[in-house]
């Protein structure tokens, strides 16, 4: 198989041993390039995950590694399932090539599995449970603070501010199509502030707590680690929790045009609520828990602003294959917001019986 970088140079820069025998892509996700290779060691097989990050998403690469680096250290010495890095010849936790390149390696866990859509609350209580366990055990990660790789990643505010600042510009001359989803934006404005005005602790958040980012053991179903790292900084715990529900309880597309078919399950909500509680513990105060039905709501509506403010100044950041496509997947978050904000004195009830 032809592939697009030499994994078996980049392989051979790592603190591996073994004969290489093959390389292919791998899973499915849309920013980093990632291969699983195979070594053999006599009669054994060994697998592995080779990536190269990103550094346009991730422009300060190093703290991206360091954060991964600490993290996965702190879990591994509490006998936590977790992600591996294998160190590069040089003893980093990188190697970085001849063009730039900044590749890491880990272990493949064998018998486990990712899946991109919820297919039952079973999977969405598992996914739940791993990522508030996740946050559980960081919870005494000592000091420095992580590296905020992402700056201001979910504060709102300046999400609502940046939209405002386009809408002002209109550089594109879109402003006048997309008329609805800007007031409906402007309207609801005063939702930006709900968690940072809670006084909430800081804590280390993974901010990208998709499904898929969860492995699941084959036989069981279970939760068995957290992946994809990238992203795990400095933040509140209930933007993990709100994005878990924005994420996971609407089957639809995330730029659905049918927006009759957006809707939030209240049964996968249950599901959620019911894992992470089981995850986190005594992590989070009843005022915290109270928060819960409202931080999904909060996330949904701060990614249909960021859709929103894309459109508008051009569709600069997310990828689009057609026209308006992120004026589609506006409307779908706006429409999932709704339906989140319907549902919450529901959410409530369920808040206050567990």
């Amino acid at each position: 198989m032809n592939l697009k970088h030499d994994a078996r140079a980049i392989a051979g820069q790592f603190q591996l041993a073994g004969e290489f025998l093959q390389a292919e892509p791998f899973g499915s996700g849309h920013i980093n390039d990632t291969y699983r290779f195979t070594l053999a060691t006599g009669s054994a097989r060994s697998r592995f995950i080779l990536q190269r990050l990103n550094t346009a998403v991730f422009q300060n690469p190093a703290a991206v590694m360091e954060n991964i680096r600490r993290v996965t250290a702190h879990l591994a010495g509490k006998k936590a399932r977790a992600l591996t890095l294998i160190p590069a010849r040089d003893g980093k936790s990188f190697h970085c090539d001849a063009d730039g390149y900044w590749w890491r390696i880990f272990p493949f866990i064998e018998k486990t599995c990712a899946v991109d859509v919820v297919e039952s609350p079973a999977q969405a209580f598992a996914a739940a449970q791993a990522f508030g366990n996740f946050q559980k055990l960081l919870e005494d990660l000592p000091a420095p603070r992580l590296h905020e790789t992402i700056p201001d990643f979910h504060h709102t505010p300046k999400r609502m501010a940046a939209l405002e600042k386009t809408i002002g510009a209109d550089a594109q001359n879109r402003a006048a199509s997309a008329k609805a989803e800007i007031e409906f934006a402007l309207k609801n404005a005063a939702i930006c502030s709900v968690l940072l005005d809670a006084n909430l602790p800081e804590r280390v958040t993974h901010n990208d707590t998709k499904m898929n980012n969860v492995l699941l053991d084959t036989a069981t179903g279970e939760g068995v680690c957290v992946i994809d790292l990238d992203t795990v900084m400095p933040g509140l715990a209930l933007y993990d929790f709100g994005d878990m529900v924005r994420s996971m309880t609407n089957p639809a597309a995330e730029g659905e045009r049918d927006l009759a078919k957006v809707e939030m399950q209240f049964p996968l909500f249950e599901a959620l609520l019911r894992g992470y509680l089981a995850g986190t513990g005594d992590f989070l105060t009843p005022a915290k828990k109270n928060l819960l039905p409202v931080s999904g709501q909060l996330i949904t509506f701060e990614l249909g602003l960021r859709f929103l403010t894309d459109f508008l100044a051009g569709d600069a950041y997310f990828k689009v294959r057609q026209s308006g496509e992120n004026l589609d997947r506006c409307r779908a978050q706006f429409k999932l917001f709704e339906s989140i904000r319907r549902q919450e004195l529901a959410m409530r009830k369920l808040v206050a019986a567990i």
